[in-house]
């Protein structure tokens, strides 16, 4: 049962960078709890291929891009109010190169840089108290329902005067309700969440001007199966986005409205007493407006339990 409680831990955050991916992760488990003084560091290396929505309000078409992000995770578990919960921080960074035809003209371009920081509070509203290693072993999860906050800070790489970043160059929020229910070997996770947007000001294209985006609303499912180890499991993911109409000096862009959803699996394996790996795939299955492109990300995670020092 120790090894149960040091390994299946806490979610690994992925990196939020280009402005379509904002909407689109996938994270099985991510509001099940772990015991008090669990931390965990997360090392993630993820290739996107495909179409990406660079920037809606420029009439940038045919976008596509092949990039690299490895992203670094840290996350530690405790007490808050008697409930479990559960803080993320995370970096990354890109490596990649894009292309599209803007003005009739096709344009290649290579970008290399750090991602925004990005931040997740995760607490546990019913069915998951706040619980010591020892009483942690003994518990059996049944209905969980957490909320979280995630934050992106614009800290990346930006140039206004540039069309492809990998910062945003704004804040961004995301409140979600999260839903987990076990039954078994089986366990069905379901979240609801909004990304909200600050406006970016330094938009410089082809002269400054303020650049907003209307809040995008996030679906998400998972269906996952434990093994004979429940650290090792499998699982089936989808999500669908609606939203995030983009703004150029208060003009509004309809076509920018995005309505997509993506579809994938995990495969998570434990590999020694504190370590162990994930690997993921997901791609498009619908999509209106940006981000139809396939994604593969192996994971490795080392967690260990005891208090700061």
């Amino acid at each position: 049962m120790a090894a149960r409680s040091r390994l299946f831990l806490l979610p690994m955050l992925g990196g939020i960078f280009i402005h379509s991916v904002q909407a689109q992760d996938l994270a099985p488990r991510a509001y099940i709890i772990a015991p008090v003084h669990s931390n965990a560091v997360t090392l993630t290396w993820a290739f996107y291929d495909g179409a990406i929505n660079f920037n809606g309000v420029v009439p940038l078409h045919g976008s596509t891009g092949t990039y690299y992000v490895p992203n670094f995770v840290y996350t530690h578990a405790f007490g808050f109010f008697g409930r479990s919960a559960n803080i993320s921080g995370g970096l990354g960074y890109g490596v990649g190169h894009f292309q599209g035809e803007l003005g009739g003209t096709e344009h290649n371009v290579y970008r290399s840089g750090l991602l925004d920081l990005a931040f997740r509070f995760s607490v546990n509203l019913l069915g998951g108290p706040a619980m010591e290693q020892q009483q942690y072993a003994k518990w059996k999860q049944k209905t969980l329902l957490g909320a979280s906050l995630k934050v992106i800070a614009p800290t990346g790489q930006y140039d206004p005067a540039l069309l492809i970043n990998w910062s945003i160059n704004r804040w961004a929020f995301k409140p979600e309700l999260g839903y987990s229910r076990r039954w078994g070997h089986w366990v069905l996770d379901a979240y609801a969440g909004v990304w909200l947007f600050t406006t970016n000001d330094a938009f410089n294209i082809p002269v400054p001007q303020p650049q907003s985006t209307t809040p995008i609303g996030s679906f998400e499912g998972h269906l996952s199966y434990s093994f004979k180890n429940p650290m090792k499991w499998i699982s089936l993911d989808g999500n669908f986005w609606y939203g995030g109409t983009d703004s150029v000096n208060g003009i509004s862009n309809p076509e920018t409205r995005q309505t997509a959803s993506r579809i994938g699996g995990t495969f998570a394996l434990p590999v020694t007493h504190h370590q162990s790996l994930k690997f993921s795939y997901s791609g498009g299955t619908y999509d209106r407006f940006g981000g139809n492109y396939n994604n593969v990300s192996a994971a490795w995670q080392y967690s260990w339990l005891g208090r700061p020092r």
